[in-house]
């Protein structure tokens, strides 16, 4: 017979759970933006990997947040010793018949859970929520919320060109060579939160009303006026060009974004009165409504094309970088303050005598400094020549 030392020993290290902190945040993260909001006909939402608790090789009480799960971001938490990652898009999309370093992903997967990262996503459940990434892309286009912080765009703006990191090009420790035509610009990662401001629409915001695209059937009662997608109706037609100023200031300023308007019109003669919105790839919930604008990550060429022949405007930001900037303007706090409550009760309930495995009570929500959108934007510099 094992001592009760051994027993309690071995029995600490057989756990089929992953850690009491990463337990935490996916409770957190459940009630925020619950299961059942996500279109689990094609989604693939939840806990995607429960690496296992390992006692005696304790993490760090901390949650990082990301679009997308690439081998930099895996890079990143395990650097940052994190408990867990909330990635937005699924890393796992179909089912896998077998889990090997010859794939990619799957190789980031297998070194994630080897240091005790779990991996959370919430998808389209986060598109679906009231106070989500619909409500997030509709505060931006409406005035009602802002996270532009001039004290970045200035400082971009001096700087003139990309970090040396960035042009993969051009030969930095050569001589005589002319200066370089052109610079690549990828959307920032992160926004500075200094300057963040809630803002009501009876302060600064455009009147309007907004329902979903696809109200959530049937509704529940914890999140009221859930739905995919986002209509927005302006109470007076509103002109193109102060809908644009407002996308770039709410964005941080990218250097651009793809935009498409009816052939026989001009960005200054068009005036827009309803907006339809979704998140990421939005062809497919979009394409068939009666609105002056559609605002999404993307569509295809031949959607675009449907669209401006219906006397519609496109505007298309990249994929991600429709989603990206949500997680360090509203995610991070929203879960902070969620956790809070879901550490307190799992410390209450499960610490007792295994105290020292659980830590303290403070805990960090961080955002990837890496992740980003695989397109840039090449901005050419004629004065070059």
């Amino acid at each position: 017979m094992f001592s009760p030392t051994i027993r309690r020993f071995v029995a600490m290290n057989a756990t089929t759970t992953c850690a009491p902190f990463s337990r935490a945040v996916v409770n957190a993260m459940k009630k925020l933006y619950p299961p059942t909001l996500a279109d689990n006909s094609w989604d693939n939402t939840g806990l995607l990997l429960e690496a296992p608790f390992v006692p005696n090789r304790p993490q760090s009480n901390n949650v990082l947040l990301t679009i997308d799960l690439t081998k930099a971001v895996a890079d990143e938490a395990i650097a940052l010793n994190s408990s867990i990652i909330i990635a937005y898009h699924p890393i796992i999309f179909r089912g896998l018949k077998s889990l090997t370093l010859a794939n990619s992903q799957q190789q980031t997967l297998l070194r994630l859970a080897s240091h005790g990262i779990s991996v959370y996503s919430p998808h389209t459940a986060v598109d679906a929520a009231p106070g989500g990434l619909g409500d997030w892309l509709a505060d931006i286009i409406t005035g009602t919320k802002t996270s532009y912080n001039p004290d970045n765009a200035k400082a971009e703006e001096q700087s003139g060109k990309a970090s040396e990191g960035d042009d993969p090009f051009v030969d930095k420790d050569a001589s005589g060579l002319r200066p370089p035509m052109f610079t690549l610009n990828h959307h920032p990662s992160q926004t500075n939160l200094r300057s963040l401001k809630q803002l009501s629409p009876s302060q600064t915001g455009l009147k309007h009303t907004r329902r979903p695209v696809v109200p959530q059937s049937p509704e529940l009662e914890s999140h009221p006026g859930a739905g995919m997608g986002r209509i927005v109706t302006f109470a007076e037609p509103q002109p193109l060009p102060a809908l644009l100023d407002l996308i770039g200031s709410g964005l941080n300023n990218p250097k651009g974004f793809p935009i498409a308007i009816p052939q026989n019109a001009t960005i200054g003669d068009l005036h827009i009165r309803s907006v339809g919105i979704c998140a990421g790839s939005g062809g497919s919930l979009l394409s068939s409504l009666d609105v002056d604008l559609i605002f999404t990550g993307e569509m295809s060429h031949h959607e675009a094309l449907a669209a401006i022949e219906k006397g519609q405007v496109v505007i298309s930001l990249f994929h991600s970088n429709s989603e990206r900037g949500f997680l360090s303007e509203v995610l991070a706090e929203q879960l902070e303050e969620a956790v809070v409550d879901e550490w307190t009760k799992i410390k209450k309930d499960e610490a007792s005598d295994q105290e020292e495995h659980y830590g303290d009570d403070t805990f960090d929500v961080l955002v990837s400094e890496v992740d980003r959108d695989p397109y840039g934007i090449v901005v050419l510099n004629h004065d070059a020549e």
